[in-house]
Parts: structure tokens; sequence; C-alpha cells
């Protein structure tokens, strides 16, 4: 049996092709009872448009490519997720592409969405620094996520690292913590300077420093945080909070407490940063964290494009705001 096309709807309802095809489109120069006609000959035959085929009659193919360099989907899955989410109530598809930070491999999967006409484009990173403009040339718009272009004149939207940071100290000191400890990833990732930066300025608020005076920078993992949370607790200085730059180092952090015979969170409270579910609630005891809420980021993102698709780009940097998710590993909030 044949499938059932427009021109079968446009002849039941004794109306031409064009005249069938506006009216199931909603266009308002048909006037109401032969849009009345047109659907109900549409019913009654169980038509259903074919939505890359009125895509195309308007310009445009319903798909937009999600490219990434973030291998292991850490990043770029939720805020695939988000965008998709949001895609979703439009009807439009997301192709994904994972360039695993290569340049060459990144131009090639540029080349392979842009031949498939995706209508736009959005740029995911696998670490939150400024990454260069795939340029101003482009035949569709793009939006930048989590890592931001170099270029002002694009759309970037990144995480609050700076908040974040403040976020985790407001916490911390709601719970009563005063001598608070900040070990966290390498130095060179913008997101350590910005998480380091956010509480720094939120404990001078309070006339408040970090133990020990500084910031101990190393490495995004737990043995990192297992080792500088020995160095830490060898120096002496009482310490009743540590503030771990991200989930990986916060559970090492946790495993040398508990060498160390202290109770968490009564002796040393200790909170996070990512909200990575996989190591925040199988953590003993569950992992506090400050969560960057990246599907909302992709939501973020998709809204933009939509926008930018429909001829209302927008540049320039939009930051996106964290949240604390709290567990057992700080002291309730009173």
């Amino acid at each position: 049996m044949r499938a059932v096309t427009l021109r079968d709807v446009a002849r039941l309802a004794e109306v031409s092709t064009a005249t069938a095809s506006k009216a199931l489109n909603g266009r308002p120069d048909v006037n109401a009872a032969t849009r009345a006609r047109v659907l109900a000959a549409a019913s009654r035959l169980s038509f259903s448009p074919n939505a890359v085929a009125r895509s195309l009659s308007a310009g445009r193919t319903g798909t937009v490519g999600l490219l990434t360099s973030d291998l292991e989907g850490r990043f770029s899955l939720p805020i695939l997720m988000g965008a998709e989410d949001a895609f979703g109530a439009e009807q439009t598809s997301v192709f994904l592409c994972d360039a695993r930070g290569d340049a060459i491999r990144e131009q090639h999967h540029l080349r392979a969405l842009l031949s498939r006409q995706v209508d736009g484009l959005i740029v995911v990173g696998a670490r939150p620094d400024s990454r260069p403009s795939l340029g101003a040339r482009l035949s569709v718009p793009v939006v930048y996520a989590y890592s931001p272009s170099e270029n002002p004149a694009d759309l970037s939207l990144v995480c609050d690292n700076v908040g974040g940071g403040r976020l985790a100290v407001d916490h911390l000191r709601t719970a009563g913590c005063t001598r608070i400890a900040h070990i966290t990833g390498e130095p060179d990732y913008s997101a350590a300077q910005d998480r380091a930066r956010g509480a720094q300025e939120r404990l001078a608020e309070e006339s408040l420093g970090l133990v020990t005076g500084r910031v101990w920078f190393g490495a995004w993992t737990e043995g990192w945080g297992r080792g500088a949370t020995r160095r830490l607790l060898q120096e002496g200085e009482p310490v009743d909070a540590i503030f771990a730059g991200s989930d990986q180092i916060a559970r090492g952090v946790l495993d040398a407490l508990q060498e160390a015979q202290l109770r968490v969170p009564e002796d040393v409270a200790v909170i996070g940063f990512d909200n990575w579910e996989a190591i925040a609630r199988e953590s003993r005891p569950a992992l506090t964290t400050v969560d960057m809420r990246l599907e909302s980021l992709g939501r973020r993102a998709a809204q933009a494009l939509a926008a930018a698709i429909d001829g209302r780009p927008e540049s320039g940097v939009v930051v996106n705001g964290c949240r604390v998710v709290q567990r057992g590993s700080t002291a309730p909030v009173a």
C-alpha cells in the first residue's frame, strides 16, 4: 500500500497542492473554511507531513551539529542532553561529532556537518579555557558552550566558576566552618584559577583567608587529593573544611581524612565541584558538591542557536550560574 501524499489530501479537500501545503503549515493566507477542510482531509487519510520536506521548503533541514572535543563525554553529554531537550519541542535532530582534541579531525567533522546542511552548530570544548573561533564566514550560525570562543563577536555560554567558588565557601560558612583549605587541579586551567579566586574573594569578605594562606594546585586526580590532604594535615594547622576543586580530588581528600581518623563532616567538612554523580553519590559519606548545571547550559545554548537560526543572533559571553547539591560530607545547614 503506497504512502498517502500531500496531493491525495489536496484532491480530497478539492484544493490545489500549494493551498493544502499552506493550510497544513498554518500560513495566514488561507481562509478558515479551507483550512478546516484540508485538516479534515488529512485526518481522514491519516496523513503525516514529511518533516524534512517541510523544513527544506522553509530553507531548513531541522538538524543541528554538536561538535565536541570531550572524548569521554564527561561534559559534552549532559550539554547534549540539555540541547536535545530544548530542540525536541522543535522536532530538531542533533548530530554529535567528537574531534578528540584534534584540529584536523575537527575541520573534517565541520565539513561533514555542513555538507549535511545543518541549520547551525553548537561547539563544546573539553575544558573551560578559550578556544579558536571557527570563523565568521561559515554559512550557519555557531554557539560555543563550556569553552568560550576567543572572538568576542561570537556567542559563548560558560559556567560561572568564580561564582561556584563563592557558593562553596558560602555553604561551608553556613555550616559553621572558619578554617577552610582549598585543594584543586592544574594551575594552567582557567577553571582552577576562577574557582580559587571566587573562594578567596568570598573568604576575604568574611575577613578570613585560606588555611596555610595558599591554594593547593596540583592535578585533577584522587591521588593528588590524598597526597595534598596528607601534606596539609602534616603542616599541623587546624582545618575544619576542605573545598576540593573537583569531585575526583574530593574523593581522595575523603580517603586521606579517613586514614587520619578524622570524621567527615564532624571534624572536617568536604565539598567538591562538578556534581559527577558516579563519584559524588558513591563516596562515603556522599559528597556535597557544586553542580555546574551542564544540562541547563545545553538548553540555553540550543535556545540561543534557535534564535540565531531565526535571524536573532547574539554575541559576547553569557555566564550560567552554579548550585550546591548538599549530601553527607558537610554538616547539616541549620
